[in-house]
């Protein structure tokens, strides 16, 4: 079974959304391949008094726990930070904590200003429109006229209520002098968007926000994208990337909820799969053309796999702070030791962001926090730190190295027997030293909070919220795999527009820069669409 249209994408997260919905309004024809389904809202865990249970086992952020229908296997066992990913309409945004910063100027010229990495073929103020854009679509709670970044239009809402450990940690880094700024939150704090709610601060937002108020771009994108013409399947999951003997693409080839092979031919093939599928997915496409997978003639595809390693340090106060109400990830952070300072002992920096507690089952067991010790103590020890507990995260910038890497896996394969993803990935020293450095700066700010005790963790294994750089641009094609506009070199009309282009990590979270690139490359190819051979 086969059909032809304008574009084929794979993936409806959060940049296959935006690119559906801007391609649609051009007049293109557009069908967007999703592995997983719709989430029904009446059925979220969020709804049920077992939603904490749910988190650690049917909607753990790690698929090789949750291991639902809809995911695939990753082998981690090389892994020093375990994959966390989600397939379905939406994506990882439905996972998400809505966290909404955007990278910083300098975040975009490492090589010119600090002598790592790679610069970026584009800069801030290329991406300034498209993150406007995107803000306006997915409604942002915050305030506008942060002095430590650059002007933004005003939010489209006021922001979230800070809390009472935000409160202290706020008066804290005033008296030592350091900056911070109220979170920007992809989180309504008033109806946005259709039948939308807002927030009600009851807290386990990762588990599917029954009032639809936190911004997953299935209640945000794709409403407007199907309205626009886009056409979405679900249960589709993807095995190749078709070409011709050039080695352009003719289209993809995918599994059906039946269990049929079908194709799509399509004059441009978007992937938009996150940093591990999309790269998993350029392995598979092995071609006369493309003998060593699409787009991977110099071994690059996979490569300079990075995340942010985060440490964290968590404070005890003597009072309740009724840290478990709220959003746990948005509230207020600090990016007092962002930039890189030639008196440190590593380069570039990290931001502290400020996490609420944990609700009951998540203090006695530890999820986010360190667990409650077992024993005869266990009941006084939780009554000791429920809902008196804050924690600051040291989330740092993962310098690319092209041993942290994505291939395909000899031991591991999916339901379809096709080869699992395999992440090889090591935290360098770099890193250890700049997350040393910054438990010591949020004990310090606990510290000068009061704190009654602080609880430090040195790395996060389930932090890999964030795969990026395993497809990365550059005008090069000896050194990168797509170019500014998101092509890949040597098969121009694929577009990558996931993470996976990304050159260097930054110190935050990347969705409203892969949601600005996405627009950003789609403006392009429009532009561009009678070389390209698109129909419309």
């Amino acid at each position: 079974m086969t059909e032809r249209v304008d574009v084929v994408i794979v993936g409806a997260g959060a940049s296959g959304a935006a690119v559906a919905w801007r391609f649609a309004g051009a007049g293109m024809s557009v069908v967007c391949l999703e592995r997983g389904g719709w989430i029904d809202y009446d059925q979220v865990p969020s709804r049920s008094t077992d939603w904490e249970l749910a988190r650690q086992t049917t909607h753990h952020p790690n698929p090789n726990i949750r291991a639902n229908e809809w995911d695939y296997p990753i082998d981690d066992a090389d892994a020093a930070i375990k994959p966390m990913m989600y397939n379905a309409v939406g994506g990882s945004t439905l996972h998400w904590g809505a966290h909404f910063p955007r990278f910083r100027p300098s975040d975009f010229r490492a090589r010119s200003l600090d002598g790592v990495a790679e610069d970026w073929p584009l800069s801030y103020g290329d991406l300034a429109p498209y993150y406007e854009e995107n803000d306006r679509i997915m409604g942002v709670a915050g305030i506008n006229g942060d002095p430590g970044n650059p002007h933004r239009d005003p939010r489209q809402m006021q922001p979230l209520p800070i809390g009472r450990g935000a409160e202290r940690m706020a008066n804290a880094f005033d008296s030592l002098g350091w900056h911070w700024w109220v979170s920007d939150a992809a989180i309504n704090t008033e109806p946005y968007g259709e039948g939308r709610g807002a927030c009600n601060n009851c807290g386990p937002c990762d588990l599917g926000c029954a009032l639809r108020a936190r911004s997953s771009t299935d209640v945000t994108y794709w409403p407007l994208a199907v309205r626009a013409g886009a056409r979405l399947v679900t249960g589709a999951r993807v095995f190749e990337i078709e070409t011709d003997a050039s080695g352009k693409a003719t289209g993809v080839a995918f599994c059906d909820e039946s269990g049929e092979t079908r194709r799509i031919q399509a004059s441009v093939v978007v992937l938009a799969a996150n940093g591990v599928g999309t790269a998993r997915l350029m392995l598979l496409s092995r071609s006369a053309a493309h003998p060593n997978g699409l787009g991977n003639q110099n071994d690059l595809v996979g490569r300079h796999l990075m995340h942010h390693p985060t440490g964290m340090v968590t404070g005890v106060f003597d009072e309740p702070i009724d840290g478990f109400k709220g959003p746990f990830a948005t509230s207020i952070l600090c990016q007092e030791f962002y930039e890189t300072d030639p008196e440190r002992d590593f380069v570039r920096g990290f931001q502290m962001q400020l996490v609420r507690s944990d609700a009951p089952l998540g203090t006695a067991v530890g999820v986010y926090l360190p667990r409650v010790p077992w024993g005869e103590d266990h009941h006084q020890r939780f009554l000791d730190v429920f809902g008196r507990t804050a924690s600051l995260t040291v989330t740092t910038e993962d310098l690319p190295n092209p041993e942290n890497r994505v291939t395909l896996s000899s031991d591991v394969t999916d339901g379809d027997g096709l080869p699992a993803p395999k992440m090889t990935y090591r935290v360098d020293g770099n890193t250890k030293r700049m997350i040393r450095f910054g438990i010591d700066r949020a004990t310090e700010a606990f510290e000068a909070a009061g704190a009654v005790e602080t609880l430090p963790q040195s790395l996060l294994e389930g932090a890999g919220f964030h795969l990026l750089g395993t497809a990365r641009m550059g005008e090069d094609p000896e050194v990168s795999v797509v170019d500014g506009n998101c092509r890949v070199h040597s098969a121009p009309n694929v577009l990558v527009v996931d993470g996976s282009v990304f050159v260097t990590a930054a110190a935050l979270n990347p969705t409203p820069t892969i949601q600005a690139i996405a627009l950003r490359a789609a403006d392009a190819l429009i532009r561009d669409r009678a070389g390209i051979e698109v129909a419309a």
